[in-house]
């Protein structure tokens, strides 16, 4: 019985942590009673991935036993997809999770190797030895890496054997120049036919290119070629101009993990009114090897500068941290003995500085949405009566809807609704609008436009109205939206409020002073909450609006041809010349003969 209570409070808090998973790419680690990592994933939507595993489609039985033994989920926000692969592949090594049994092997991502020789090799190896070498990567497409290496010998010979070219045996005449050397791909070191400082230089400007540095390998060609024109050498002047095009038109960019980035501790903190969160990586190599989250409960007014060198002390314990240089957001009062504080403004360390800084954000939205989770239950009823008195409605408002609009000078103009229950989102009810009645940017008859539509569709319904409207902006909205609840005849029925960016502040229908309430209070969390939702839902039909819009092609402003009808042809042609060039019966087949006759009069009788 009491294996069964204690099971229920397992999945009661696993649900919990699904519903306040972030919907953004990054690793997910599942742990087991003993709180060891029997699993590491990576996805490109944390909440939708780890979902997938707990529900009722999940048949493959191996994948069941491991969700049986999960006991706690933990996450890593990262920028892209790129970046969760190859943090998600540093943590398996690392931790050798149980149920990780693809990259258990020595296999990781391939990286490109200077070998540590006498001229040395450039190779690509899965493989990091202490030897010496100089890697660069990893790279999570070998493709992307055989690019570069491509490249690299075609602008400059390298050797590929592995003979033992010390200077000895050089010298005593060992070895034979191979094939490579016939076909212009080495210079012939072996034979001493290449002199170690020009395979040097060669090999300095390959490096340079590895890390991105194109432009001052570009510099040194051209001043190469220049120098072979003055000399009137013009055919190796010439064989220097393809390989500055050659390098010209590469794209691509190498350096994807910075490995300057060598071993760094790096902190993120954010506040709350109750609490201060701290995110922390540990860096070698330019990888992301150990992560921790670590909440601070404030008990007087602490500043984050005087909690944060407590978290800096507390958190390099934990992970038994050594490192020489720490990377903050500000500067500290305190010196932490032999190590060096970093404030970067810029570059890959202050990229690195803002990605465990949104991990810092992330962390205390978790937290802050399972503390309301826990208690939206118990005390939903009582912020609602807040509500109703602070704000002076007329009752308890159960049912509120919120609207925003969005356009870009007048264009794609749009507008969203969402609605919620008892203070939570109830997202089956959302609502998008196109905005049909304006030809430019008007705010004010927007606002109007959509309650119009929206309540005039409910009366028309006999649906029941919401207990409170509440409009993004600040008197204007809540003047136009009035103007049209009292045209409707409803306005006595229903209470309205505008809620203003700048100050946060409250407005209320034909009453020009604002109503401020506590910003910490939850009513004006609960208000914030459903302007901030109007606000993302409606940017999203913005954006899916604008994409859409943006199918233009000649094909569609032929008179009588529309956006799928020029999408058929395209498909069926490759593309607007194509379509040009077809015969009447071949655009009969594709689209009909009214269509394709207007088509092909368009292109050949008209133009």
């Amino acid at each position: 019985m009491q294996k069964i209570i204690i099971m229920k409070e397992i999945m009661n808090y696993i649900n919990v942590l699904l519903r306040t998973l972030p919907e953004k790419s990054g690793v997910y680690q599942f742990y087991d009673k003993f709180a060891t990592i029997i699993y590491v994933g990576k996805a490109k939507n944390l909440q939708k991935r780890v979902k997938s595993y707990f529900s009722k489609q999940q048949t493959a039985s191996k994948t069941q036993i491991m969700v049986d033994k999960i006991y706690d989920i933990k996450y890593i926000i990262v920028e892209n997809e790129y970046d969760a692969l190859l943090l998600e592949n540093n943590l398996i090594k690392k931790y050798q999770p149980r149920y990780n049994v693809l990259l258990k092997d020595d296999k990781t991502y391939p990286w490109i190797c200077v070998k540590d020789e006498a001229f040395p090799r450039i190779i690509q190896t899965r493989k990091m030895y202490n030897d010496c070498s100089h890697y660069f990567g990893p790279y999570s497409s070998v493709k992307s890496m055989q690019l570069i290496l491509n490249l690299i010998h075609e602008l400059f010979p390298f050797r590929s054997c592995n003979l033992n070219l010390s200077q000895d045996n050089i010298d005593k005449k060992k070895y034979r120049v191979c094939l490579d050397y016939h076909i212009k791909k080495c210079k012939g070191p072996c034979q001493g036919y290449q002199r170690f400082e020009d395979y040097q230089k060669n090999l300095l400007s390959a490096i340079a290119i590895i890390q991105g540095n194109t432009k001052l390998v570009l510099k040194e060609l051209e001043n190469e070629m220049h120098a072979f024109a003055q000399q009137l050498e013009f055919e190796k002047a010439q064989e220097i101009k393809e390989k500055i095009d050659l390098l010209k038109n590469y794209q691509a960019k190498s350096t994807i993990v910075n490995p300057k980035i060598h071993d760094v501790d790096v902190f993120g903190i954010i506040e709350d009114t109750t609490s201060a969160y701290v995110s922390y990586f540990k860096v070698m190599n330019g990888c992301i090897i150990q992560t921790q989250n670590l909440e601070i409960k404030k008990r007087l007014e602490e500043t984050l500068d005087e909690i944060l060198p407590l978290a800096i002390v507390e958190m390099r314990s934990n992970s038994i941290s050594k490192t020489k240089e720490i990377i903050l957001p500000f500067p500290i009062k305190y010196k932490i003995e032999n190590t060096k504080i970093h404030i970067p403004k810029q570059g890959d360390k202050y990229d690195l500085l803002q990605l465990v800084q949104r991990n810092a954000v992330s962390f205390m939205h978790n937290i802050q949405q399972k503390r309301e989770l826990a208690e939206a239950g118990r005390n939903s009823h009582n912020i609602l009566a807040l509500m109703q008195k602070e704000l002076h409605l007329l009752k308890p408002p159960a049912y509120i809807e919120c609207f925003d609009n969005s356009n870009i000078q007048g264009k794609y103009a749009v507008a969203a609704m969402v609605c919620f229950r008892h203070a939570k989102p109830s997202t089956k009810e959302y609502r998008h609008f196109t905005i049909k009645s304006l030809d430019k940017a008007d705010d004010f008859a927007s606002m109007q436009e959509v309650i119009q539509r929206r309540y005039q569709r409910l009366l028309k319904e006999n649906k029941p109205l919401p207990d409170l409207i509440l409009v993004d902006g600040g008197k204007g909205q809540v003047s136009a939206a009035y103007k049209t609840l009292k045209a409707l005849g409803i306005s006595h029925e229903i209470s309205l409020l505008g809620i203003a960016k700048r100050l946060e502040e409250i407005y209320r229908p034909n009453d020009s002073i604002p109503l401020f309430i506590d910003k910490k209070s939850e009513v004006q969390r609960v208000l914030q909450h459903l302007r901030d939702e109007a606000h993302r839902f409606g940017i999203t039909h913005h954006r899916n609006k604008r994409s859409k819009d943006s199918f233009k092609t000649a094909l569609s402003t032929i008179h009588g041809i529309g956006d799928q009808t020029a999408k058929k042809l395209l498909q069926s042609f490759r593309s607007v010349q194509g379509v040009k060039k077809a015969t009447l019966d071949e655009l009969i087949h594709v689209v009909g003969k009214t269509k394709a006759h207007t088509v092909y009069n368009y292109f050949h009788i008209m133009q």
